[in-house]
C-alpha cells in the first residue's frame, strides 16, 4: 500500500509511521522538515508548509491512502484535498474526542452530538480546538465522502509522548510515597496506547473502511486511583494516594476533570474501533514502556503537573 502521511515525526505520527513500516507499506512523509529529520532514513520526504499553504511538493504522485496527522484548521484539510484530488484513494483524518459536546455518556459512541464547527478563526485554544476539528471533519466528508475515514483519539499515551499527561503520572508513581491527586480517586479516566491507535489506522486503511471511530482505551474501565496504582506497580513502587482540593492546582492538571459533566469525556465507547481491529495493550504495559522511554531520555523537566517541591508543599497541608 502506498501511504502519504501529512506529519509523522512526533508521537502519534511517529507511531503510525512505525506501524506502517512494520506492515511493509510504501511510505511518503510530508512536512516542514524541521523536526525528526534523523528519523526513518530511507523514507522519502516531501517538504512543504501547511500553515503557509505550500503544497507544491505534492503536485505529483499517487497514493492509495493519505493519513492526515497535522490538520488542525479547516484550511489545512481543504488545501490538502485540493492538491491531492483523485490522486489519493482514501483520506484518513486524525481528529479528536474534543469534537463532542460535553455531557454525552457514559458509553457514548461516534454518533454523540458534536460541537458547532468553527470557521471564523485559526487560533487554536481550549475553546476552539474541538470546533476547528469539527470543521475539518465536515470539509473532508464534503470532498471525499465514502473515501473519508475519521479517527477520534482521546488522551494518547506511549513512548515519545509530547503531551505529557500520562507521562506525568508514570513518572510520579515511579517515585512512590504519598501522591497528591487533585480531585476524586474514583474519577474515571481513559488513555489509549499510541501503538494501538496506529494499528487501528493501518487496519482501517487495509480494509478501506469509511466512517468515524473513537480511539479510546484501555480496554477495561479504570479510575485515576487505579491508573496511578498501575503505574506504581509497573515501576515496582508503592504509593499512598492523597486527595487534595482541585482548586489547589492550576486548571488543566494532567487527566483530572473535577467537573462531573467533563468526566463523561473519559467514558466513551470504543466498541466500533475494537470491532474494526484496534488492539488493547494492557495499561501496565503502556506504563512500563513509557517509564523505560522516559528514563532513557534522562527524565527531562515536564511542562505539566507539580514539581516535587510543589507537591511536597501541597501535601504538607493535606
Amino acid at each position: 500500500m502506498r501511504i502519504l502521511i501529512l506529519g509523522g515525526t512526533s508521537f502519534v505520527g511517529r507511531a503510525i509511521v512505525d506501524a506502517a513500516r512494520e506492515a511493509g507499506a510504501d511510505l511518503t512523509l510530508f512536512g516542514r522538515g524541521r523536526t525528526g529529520s534523523e528519523l526513518f532514513p530511507g523514507v522519502p520526504r516531501r517538504i512543504g508548509d501547511r500553515d503557509t499553504g505550500d503544497y507544491a511538493a505534492l503536485r505529483e504522485g499517487v497514493w492509495d491512502a493519505v493519513v492526515d496527522v497535522s490538520g488542525y484548521v479547516p484550511r489545512h484539510v481543504r488545501q490538502a484535498c485540493d492538491v491531492l484530488g483523485e490522486r489519493a484513494g482514501r483520506y484518513l483524518f486524525i481528529s479528536s474526542n474534543a469534537v463532542y459536546q460535553p455531557g454525552s455518556g457514559p458509553g457514548s459512541d461516534e454518533d454523540a452530538p458534536r460541537l458547532p464547527a468553527e470557521r471564523d478563526t485559526e487560533q487554536i485554544g481550549a475553546d476552539t480546538y474541538g470546533p476547528l476539528k469539527v470543521a475539518c471533519e465536515d470539509d473532508l466528508l464534503a470532498r471525499f465522502g465514502q473515501r473519508a475515514t475519521i479517527v477520534r483519539p482521546g488522551v494518547v499515551a506511549g513512548p515519545y509522548d509530547n503531551q505529557e499527561l500520562f507521562t506525568y503520572w508514570v513518572r510520579r508513581a515511579a517515585r512512590g510515597g504519598r501522591v497528591a491527586l487533585p480531585g476524586r480517586p474514583e474519577q474515571p479516566v481513559q488513555v489509549v496506547d499510541s501503538r494501538d491507535l496506529a494499528r487501528l489506522v493501518l487496519r482501517l486503511l487495509a480494509d478501506d473502511r469509511p466512517g468515524a471511530f473513537n480511539a479510546v482505551g484501555p480496554a477495561e474501565p479504570v479510575t485515576m486511583a487505579g491508573l496511578i496504582e498501575t503505574c506504581a506497580a509497573a515501576a515496582g513502587t508503592r504509593v499512598e494516594i492523597v486527595p487534595v482540593p482541585a482548586e489547589s492546582v492550576p486548571p488543566g492538571f494532567p487527566l483530572v476533570r473535577p467537573d462531573p459533566v467533563w468526566e463523561l469525556t473519559f467514558q466513551r465507547s470504543a466498541a466500533r474501533a475494537r470491532a474494526a481491529g484496534m488492539p488493547a495493550t494492557p495499561l501496565s504495559v503502556t506504563a512500563a514502556d513509557v517509564l523505560a522511554w522516559d528514563r532513557e531520555r534522562g527524565l527531562p523537566p515536564l511542562e505539566v503537573g507539580l514539581s516535587p517541591e510543589e507537591e511536597d508543599r501541597l501535601l504538607a497541608g493535606a
